[in-house]
């Protein structure tokens, strides 16, 4: 297992050891920061995103080969990153579920002894709702089902450098994106933060006040949904409709007219706004990923 850390300019990428154990590791950080379960590298005035990734495949062969394969595509890109390698599913499902470690990335073997890839990524999601899964397979038919689970991205066996590479780049950046923004709602005697992250849509409520769905519930604001718009200015979020904000990261997919969102929820599209709307989608991840 090994720590990719950041140093001063200009940026030196290396690795850092850890010893481990079962039921616990014993970390050697270097000018590193926990912050609600994130760990931060502070360089000069700059705060860069460690991505936490773990990688289980009952074949340690495998583990090998991507663990080098997303060392590799990481340091071109100038990502910090910490890997953890598991070789069985029960020990990762149990330092989640039972010890509280906290994942931004998962790259799993679908087919597994024991608990496999998809019971996996089930369970582990009441926990860590917000992680990113790669599933690796040769078997094309689960990818349908990957879909069903709100799996990142799926990647063919007979694919597997290319498609790995392009993947945990991809899910890198958006960890790194989605980190650090938050909306605060100041009232008298009230203040609430939200990250910009948790935040599924935001919808007018009467003439003058906004309502914010987030993963944590809603709160009402006494604003405008324009004024919150403003206040928010992340290319993220987009009117759907005169009524309704969405936040990009949250959609799943946009089809019939209606925007399908990663809690389940589905919301109108107004037809003036279709076209445009799709439009700014692709537009956000081809500037992002």
């Amino acid at each position: 297992m090994g720590l990719c850390a950041v140093d001063c300019n200009p940026i030196i990428l290396y690795n850092l050891d850890f010893g481990r154990c079962r039921k616990g590791k014993m970390l050697l950080l270097h000018s590193l920061y926990i912050l609600t379960n994130k760990i931060i590298i502070q360089k000069r005035n700059e705060v860069t995103v460690l991505v936490r990734i773990a990688i289980c495949d009952d074949e340690r062969e495998a583990v090998t080969l991507h663990e080098k394969i997303i060392k590799d595509s990481l340091q071109s890109c100038g990502i910090a990153y910490e890997i953890v390698t598991y070789t069985y599913s029960s020990n990762l499902l149990a330092d989640i579920t039972e010890e509280g470690f906290f994942y931004d990335l998962l790259l799993l073997d679908i087919e597994m002894p024991g608990v496999t890839g998809m019971e996996l990524s089930k369970k582990i999601k009441p926990f860590l709702p917000n992680i990113k899964v790669i599933f690796i397979t040769s078997h094309m038919e689960y990818a349908i089902d990957a879909f069903e689970l709100s799996i990142f991205r799926y990647v063919p066996k007979n694919d597997l450098e290319k498609r790995l590479k392009t993947a945990v780049e991809d899910a890198a950046k958006l960890i790194e994106l989605e980190e650090g923004k938050e909306y605060i709602i100041q009232a008298a005697g009230r203040m609430e933060k939200i990250p910009y992250r948790d935040i599924f849509y935001i919808q007018r409520d009467g003439g003058k006040n906004s309502v914010i769905c987030s993963s944590v519930g809603t709160s009402k604001v006494r604003k405008s949904l324009q004024q919150v718009y403003e206040e928010l200015a992340a290319p993220e979020f987009i009117f759907i409709d005169r009524g309704c904000i969405v936040n990009i990261i949250q959609i799943m997919k946009v089809a019939d007219g209606m925007a399908f969102l990663k809690n389940g929820e589905s919301l109108p599209i107004s037809r003036s706004n279709l076209q445009t709307v799709k439009q700014q989608i692709n537009r956000f991840w081809g500037t992002h990923i």
